[in-house]
C-alpha cells in the first residue's frame, strides 16, 4: 500500500479487519445457505453464527506454517467455533471466499471515489458559474488562438467528470459480481443456491460462469477506468501548472502562510499539488497495464494475477481517492488573476480577430484564398513590427474597397466570442 496517500476512508477499507470480516461473511452466509438446503443442523448453524469470529494474530501464526491464508483463516475461525466449524467452507475453494470478498472491497471503494468525483463536480459547477464570462485568450499548440472563458473550461471538465462518474459506475457493476461455485466452476460440490444466496447478502451478483476464479477481465476495467479518471486529473492539474507559469500566471495554487516554494530561492511560489496529481497519474496507469497483463492465465487459473493484485487494486483506489481530494482543494481554494488574463489576451495586438475579418471579406464576395491572402500579410507584419492588427487592416488598399473603417472596428468585439456560451452551459447541464 502507498501509506503516505492513504485517507482514513480508504484505509479502513483495505485494513486486513475489513478484509477478513468480509470472509467471516461470506463463510456464514454460505452456511446459511446450506442450512435452509437442510445440509447443516439449525443447531450448528446457530453456533456457527454465534462465535465465529477471528483473531488476525492467530491467523499470521497459522500461515507461518500452512502458507496459505484462506487455510489460516478458517483454521482459526474454527478454534472459535469448535465442532460445528465442520461445516464452515463446504465445498467451496478459496477464490470463492478470496473473490467475492475483493468484489465487495472494490465496491466499497468505488463508492467512495464516487462521492469524491460527485464533490469536484459541484466544485467545478461553482468555478464554472462564478467565471462563466470571464475572458481569456484559447491555445491551440500552446499559440494564442482565440478568445474563450474561464468558465468554459470549467463546463469542459465538468462534462468530463460526469463521463467519468458513468465509467466508473458502469465498471462497478461490472465488478460486483460473486462466485461460490467449487474447484473449477461447476458446483459440482456446493450448490448453486448457496451463491445466489451469499451474493444476494453482499449486494452483488452471481458471476454467470466463472472457473476457479472470476475472470480478470472485470478487474482489468475496473483498473483501466480508474488509470482513465486519473488522467482527467493529470489532464486538469496540466493546465493549471501551465496556467501558472510565470509567463501567463491566469491562475496558480492558493499558497499558505509559511509554506515554501524552494530551499534556494524565496520567491518561488509552485503548483507543487497540481504537480503531485500529474504525477501519480502515472501510477494508474502503470497499474492498469499489470490488471489487463492478468487477464490471460492458465486455464482454469494460475496465481500469476494474485500478487500483483494484492498490490496494484488497494494502491490504485486509494491513489485515486488521494488524487480526487487534493484537486479538489486546488480547485476550491484556485486563485484566478482576471487581470493577466485581459493583459494576455491584448499580447497579441488584436490578432485574435483575424478569422473574423477573413470571414467578413468572404460574405463580401471575395474568394476565400484570397482573403486569406490579404489577413495573413497584415497579421505577419502585426507580428513582425509590432503593430496594431487593426490599424494595418485599415490601411490595406485590397482590403478597404470591400470594408469600411467602421465595419473594420466592429468586427474587433470580444463579446461577438461569447455569444453562445449559455448555450454550451445549458448542453453541459450547468444552469
Amino acid at each position: 500500500m502507498i501509506e503516505r496517500y492513504t485517507l482514513p476512508e480508504m484505509k479502513k477499507i483495505w485494513s486486513e479487519e475489513n478484509k477478513f470480516r468480509k470472509w467471516l461473511l461470506i463463510e456464514i452466509y454460505a452456511c446459511e445457505a446450506w442450512a435452509k438446503l437442510g445440509k447443516i443442523p439449525e443447531q450448528a448453524l446457530k453456533e456457527i453464527q454465534e462465535k465465529a469470529d477471528f483473531d488476525i494474530d492467530r491467523i499470521k501464526e497459522i500461515e507461518r506454517v500452512t502458507r496459505h491464508d484462506v487455510l489460516a483463516f478458517t483454521t482459526a475461525v474454527a478454534e472459535k467455533v469448535g465442532d460445528a466449524s465442520k461445516y464452515i467452507h463446504m465445498g467451496m475453494t478459496s477464490s470463492d471466499v478470496l473473490d467475492t470478498a475483493l468484489a465487495v472491497l472494490m465496491k466499497e471503494a468505488a463508492e467512495k471515489i464516487l462521492e469524491k468525483l460527485e464533490e469536484l463536480r459541484e466544485v467545478l459547477v461553482r468555478r464554472a458559474r462564478e467565471e462563466k464570462y470571464t475572458i481569456m485568450i484559447g491555445r491551440s499548440h500552446g499559440v494564442h488562438a482565440e478568445p474563450v472563458t474561464f468558465g468554459l473550461k470549467m463546463a469542459l471538465w465538468v462534462a468530463e467528470v460526469d463521463r467519468n462518474i458513468e465509467r466508473l459506475k458502469k465498471a462497478m457493476e461490472t465488478i460486483s459480481v460473486g462466485q461460490i461455485s467449487g474447484a473449477v466452476g461447476t458446483f459440482a460440490n456446493v450448490d448453486p443456491q448457496v451463491e445466489e444466496y451469499v451474493c444476494e447478502k453482499l449486494g452483488l451478483k452471481p458471476a454467470p460462469v466463472t472457473t476457479q476464479i472470476i475472470q480478470r477481465d472485470r478487474h482489468a476495467e475496473f483498473l483501466t477506468t480508474l488509470a482513465v479518471i486519473g488522467s482527467s486529473l493529470d489532464k486538469f492539474a496540466t493546465e493549471i501548472r501551465n496556467l501558472q507559469r510565470t509567463d501567463i500566471l491566469e491562475v496558480e495554487e492558493w499558497f499558505a502562510e509559511g509554506q515554501k516554494g524552494s530551499s534556494a530561492m524565496p520567491h518561488k511560489k509552485n503548483p507543487i499539488t497540481a504537480e503531485r496529481v500529474s504525477g501519480l497519474s502515472r501510477v494508474l496507469r502503470g497499474n492498469a497495464l499489470a490488471a489487463l497483463e492478468n487477464v490471460a492465465l492458465w486455464h482454469e487459473r494460475d496465481i500469476t494475477h494474485s500478487s500483483v493484485e494484492r498490490v496494484i487494486i488497494p494502491d490504485s483506489t486509494t491513489v485515486l481517492y488521494y488524487m480526487l481530494h487534493k484537486f479538489i482543494e486546488i480547485m476550491d481554494n484556485l486563485v484566478i488573476h482576471r487581470d493577466n488574463m485581459k493583459e494576455n489576451l491584448n499580447k497579441t495586438l488584436g490578432l485574435v480577430f483575424s478569422q473574423r475579418v477573413l470571414l467578413a471579406l468572404v460574405e463580401k464576395g471575395v474568394l476565400r484564398e484570397t482573403a486569406y491572402h490579404w489577413v495573413q500579410r497584415n497579421a505577419m507584419k502585426a507580428w513582425k513590427e509590432k503593430r496594431q492588427f487593426i490599424d494595418l487592416l485599415k490601411r490595406d488598399e485590397d482590403i478597404t474597397k470591400y470594408l469600411s473603417k467602421k465595419e473594420i472596428e466592429g468586427l474587433f468585439d470580444y463579446d461577438y466570442h461569447l455569444k453562445h456560451v449559455d448555450y454550451i452551459f445549458k448542453r453541459v447541464g450547468i444552469e
